[in-house]
């Protein structure tokens, strides 16, 4: 081999060295993550300052190791588990039944952007599989007759059943010129629950920019001649004005949830495991099946 070659190898190798020493220490510095996640961290900045007195990356991972590491290490230990035994024993979750149960969350909450919507249902989604899984896991060796399963569905089915339901706003005013006044600063782009707070007459919902909240479709507190109208609208969208008998009504339906009921048999599985829990006086924890697992952590 040439003296020029073996130079020229020579200097290839110092320069990918150089480059990976970059790499590395730049990787090491900086976090990158998505917005989804949480902003991009560099570990050598500061992630806050009070009164020109820094805190350091460093710093703010030291406290969260000795305040959270172990409980937030056993979460994710849990998970894991809980994953990898669902998956062995093929525990799928019915995709109808997280559906009730994330309907369920969302009429629990008050207005929310569409992006804030999908990252809430992302988190209770992930939550809700762990915890039919685990619940299911940890019931799967208790007996429960047929007909006391029988019984229970007819006394309590419908518990496991949601109601269609309605996310509404609303302005009141008193007449169709001023209602048509409202619905041009509309197609202006202007804020529904602003305009609420300027033109409704309804006291008891001006102060919350209109909102009503979620209503079932059943209820008796429904307001006359809304739902007639909502169901014929699509999410995020307002109507043209109606007549009522407090006034000339707009409508802002943020979001119909639509009825979900369940069969016996598709519910079976899951009211089964939720009576198995009850008679063997279980929480719902995954320390009984950590004995089922190879698991060596920090803290043992």
């Amino acid at each position: 081999m040439s003296k020029r070659l073996l130079l020229g190898i020579v200097i290839v190798l110092v320069i990918t060295n150089i480059a990976t020493l970059i790499y590395w220490n730049k990787s090491e510095s900086t976090i990158i993550d998505n917005k989804e996640n949480g902003p991009v961290i560099n570990k050598k900045k500061p992630v806050a300052s009070v009164n020109g007195q820094d805190i350091f990356y460093e710093d703010w991972m030291r406290q969260l190791r000795l305040n959270n590491g172990e409980s937030q290490l056993k979460s994710m230990v849990d998970q894991e588990l809980i994953r990898q035994l669902a998956e062995e024993k093929d525990l799928d979750i019915s995709e109808k039944v997280i559906q009730k149960e994330i309907s369920m969350l969302t009429a629990a909450e008050g207005i929310m952007k569409k992006e804030e919507l999908q990252r809430a249902e992302k988190l209770w989604r992930e939550k809700l599989v762990y915890r039919y899984q685990l619940q299911l896991l940890l019931t799967e060796g208790v007996k429960i007759p047929e007909d006391q399963l029988q019984r229970y569905y007819e006394e309590y089915g419908d518990q496991y059943n949601f109601s269609a339901s309605m996310q509404l706003s609303h302005i009141i005013v008193e007449d169709l010129s001023t209602a048509k006044k409202v619905i041009r600063d509309l197609e202006a782009d202007a804020d529904f629950g602003l305009l609420a707070r300027e033109y409704s007459l309804d006291e008891e919902t001006r102060d919350k920019k209109g909102y009503l909240g979620y209503i079932y479709t059943n209820s008796q507190f429904f307001p006359e001649g809304y739902k007639e109208i909502a169901l014929q609208m699509d999410d995020h969208s307002y109507s043209e004005p109606f007549a009522t008998e407090e006034g000339v009504a707009i409508i802002y339906l943020h979001r119909y949830l639509p009825e979900i009921t369940f069969t016996y048999e598709e519910i079976k599985k899951y009211m089964k495991s939720e009576i198995a829990m009850q008679e063997t006086n279980q929480t719902l924890s995954a320390d009984p099946l950590w004995k089922e697992a190879e698991i060596h952590w920090l803290y043992e």
